[in-house]
């Protein structure tokens, strides 16, 4: 391995200082345990298609996600540079990328936008053959990604290969629950490809305490009051679920194909709470009683989603290929929510809330490539989407927060090229122009949002050395962000309790505007001989119209005439900047040093800032963006034994963010340490363990809300736990 270049020497100091990585073994090692680069007969390995691509991308193959045993794919994710997950520390959640919220990262399956409803938390490693992520967006793939893109590719089908069969038990705070996941090939001729489940039976226990202070200013109308409360929530929660997809293909004469996947995601959920509340008042420097209630708690819910995609493939001529994709699904969702109050103090009352709705989905994309005789490649194509959901809702607290009616319907046209310049460049192109409109119907009256965006896309790799395995990836584009359904035709969700600053009503807006960004993305890389590779990203989006949720002061709400109420909806609060490094290194130790085990090693670490123009700072930055996050992680196969062992520590440091002039918010520290085992007991068994959250920490989170004489402050503490997993793995 040559270690004289600039480039390599720049990245090298990285990875020789503790960024540690893993990487494949030689093509002639035994199969298992190779690391991260698989290698396969008549295809680019992982690392091959990411070095080969002109846009800037990250793959994750079938030897990746196996390795450590992950239940869900967001566990496998969270370990990549520039990932982040919410909620609390393992216990999963939304996937971010570069530390941006909601909405900034595009999520597609099958190179398709993912379906209403649809959780990446739904699918299990063994459902998927690979994971690509695209730091920077492309014509093609689509730009509503100013973060960039997911795409997962559902698991394909080998006709030579066993059955896969893993049955398995986890261990959560004394509580057990049970998963098992089945791929079967399918070995039939005309059709070539498989079948996967995933059955669940879990259980899962929440205690989570929030303090909230409060102080009242009066100002001679009403007394001063403060007030101090404690809410001690504790739940057990019971779910059942069941995954299912399929990938068919049939394979006709001259280039024609025809693949069908079917795919359908089936959940209940049963949760059973008790809450204790405590308050402590004082009223023009009078202390009151302390007050104090209790309520048990049930929540139902059932998820129910089928989706059928399908892509066409036809070769038009030897240089020309036609392809052609939809995807038609439909998903129901039923909830019902009850709160028993056991006294009489009126802190906690008793009430009940149930919601339903219902989505209708369809896509449909076409688009032709041309291989041109000087080199270029052109891709041209046209996509139509259109949603339509309709909820019923009952709440106690107000009859009107019912029902809703509304659509979405998106088309876009686009056209893009790729070629290679000389030996040294190569570059790729295009144009997108996309139109969205979002009509509904709710409690408030009619609302109706049409936006329309176009977004040119730059993406250029230089070799310094043709033959070298350097290179440098620029990227300049134009991209954006939508307005959710939710965010423009929400129905009004009332606070079940005491409506304050921390404890608001939420309702939507219809008059938001597209959020814009104009992005650049410079990547040095270095692709090891052996496998492996450094490298270093640095990226900076300039964000206008920022859309964000605000909490005022209202009395004109339809719900409660003249009364004080807190409302939170989403504005466009004005401009933003956000940008960030991203280091990774992957490889083997003995690659570096030839005389210790050959131990593969990966880690990452990214640096993110941010600052909305329009708040005053500090800690002006975006929501859920921390300051950094980082992985190391490392697995070893021991000689002459059939054990691996590996494990990962994955952080993120705490932070505060000034959401408004009035409103900040606080995010806990993360640390999250998971450790496995995989004992090979025969060529086609094996046992493993796995120990996910093996240092469990409590979750702290916040908000802040000072202004007009109200001054309240709410802090939640939540607990969460180690999970211990036993799973048997087989090939049948």
């Amino acid at each position: 391995m040559n270690f004289k270049s600039p480039v390599t020497l720049a990245l090298f100091a990285f990875a020789s200082s503790g960024a540690w990585s893993q990487s494949s073994t030689p093509a002639n090692a035994p199969v298992q345990d190779m690391g991260a680069v698989e290698i396969k007969s008549n295809r680019d390995n992982t690392m091959q298609e990411r070095r080969q691509s002109t846009a800037a991308k990250i793959v994750i193959g079938r030897e990746e996600l196996d390795k450590q045993g992950d239940g869900t794919l967001g566990e496998v994710l969270k370990r990549l540079p520039g990932i982040t997950i919410q909620g609390s520390p393992g216990r999963g959640g939304a996937i971010r990328m570069r530390g941006l919220g909601g909405g900034y990262t595009q999520i597609l399956l099958d190179g398709q936008r993912v379906p209403p409803g649809f959780s990446i938390e739904s699918l299990t490693p063994e459902m998927v053959e690979k994971v690509e992520i695209l730091r920077a967006p492309t014509a093609e793939t689509g730009a509503r990604a100013i973060a960039g893109t997911v795409n997962i590719v559902l698991r394909e089908g080998q006709r030579a290969n066993p059955d896969d069969l893993k049955i398995g038990t986890n261990f959560e705070n004394g509580h057990r629950s049970e998963n098992l996941n089945w791929v079967h090939n399918i070995k039939s001729e005309p059709l070539n490809g498989n079948f996967t489940v995933s059955a669940m039976n879990s259980w899962r226990p929440d205690d989570a305490l929030t303090v909230t202070d409060s102080d009242v200013s009066g100002q001679g109308l009403v007394p001063d009051t403060s007030a101090h409360r404690e809410r001690n929530s504790l739940s057990l929660g019971h779910r059942q679920g069941m995954n299912a997809s399929a990938r068919l293909m049939w394979r006709g004469e001259e280039g024609k194909t025809l693949v069908l996947m079917p795919f359908m995601v089936y959940s209940e959920y049963g949760n059973l709470g008790h809450i204790d509340l405590t308050e402590n008042k004082t009223i023009s420097g009078l202390q009151q009683p302390l007050v104090i209630d209790s309520a048990n708690t049930t929540n139902n819910s059932r998820f129910v989603l089928t989706r059928l995609n399908g892509q066409w493939n036809q070769r038009l001529s030897a240089d020309s290929r036609f392809e052609f994709k939809f995807g038609l699904g439909e998903s129901h969702y039923k909830y019902r929510f009850m709160q028993t109050g056991l006294t009489a103090s009126g802190l906690l009352n008793t009430l009940q809330e149930s919601q339903s709705f219902r989505d209708l989905s369809q896509n449909w994309n076409g688009k032709v490539t041309q291989v041109l005789s000087n080199g270029h490649q052109l891709v041209s194509g046209v996509e139509l989407e259109g949603v339509r959901r309709t909820e019923e809702a009952v709440a106690e607290v107000s009859d009107e927060a019912g029902n809703m009616r509304a659509r979405t319907q998106r088309w876009a046209i686009y056209t893009q090229d790729e070629w290679t310049v000389n030996p040294n460049w190569s570059a790729h192109a295009g144009i997108r122009y996309e139109s969205i409109l979002t009509e509904g119907k709710t409690e408030e009256g009619d609302k109706r949002n049409q936006s329309a965006v176009l977004t040119p896309l730059f993406h250029a790799v230089w070799k310094p050395v043709p033959e070298s395995r350097d290179q440098v990836r620029m990227s300049l584009t134009r991209s954006y962000k939508t307005p959710t359904l939710f965010n423009l035709v929400a129905r009004t969700a009332l606070s079940r309790e005491a409506n304050s600053p921390t404890r608001q009503d939420r309702i939507g807006n219809p008059g938001l505007r597209p959020e814009l960004a104009t992005g650049i993305d410079v990547a040095v890389e270095r692709y090891l001989s052996e496998g492996g590779v450094l490298s270093a990203n640095v990226f900076r989006r300039n964000i206008s119209d920022l859309i964000r949720y605000v909490t005022t002061e209202r009395y004109d709400t339809v719900w409660a005439p003249g009364q004080r109420r807190f409302v939170s909806s989403p504005q466009n609060v004005g401009d933003a900047v956000t940008q960030g490094l991203e280091l990774e290194a992957k490889f083997r130790l003995n690659q570096v040093w030839p005389d210790v085990p050959a131990i593969d090693v990966r880690t990452n670490v990214s640096f993110f800032g941010s600052r909305v123009l329009d708040v005053m700072g500090p800690n002006n930055r975006l929501d859920q963006q921390p300051s950094m996050t980082a992985n190391l992680g490392a697995d070893y196969r021991i000689r002459g034994f059939p054990l691996s062992l590996g494990g990962n520590v994955n952080y993120n440091p705490d932070y505060t963010t000034r959401r408004t002039e009035q409103q900040w918010t606080y995010q806990g520290a993360k640390r999250v340490v998971d450790v496995y085992g995989l004992w090979r007991i025969s060529s086609a068994n094996a046992l493993r363990v796995t120990v996910s959250n093996l240092t469990p920490r409590d979750y702290l989170t916040g908000t802040t809300f000072i202004g007009n004489g109200f001054s309240e402050t709410a802090n939640t503490q939540t607990r969460n736990w180690q999970t211990v997993q036993l799973r048997l793995e087989m090939k049948i």
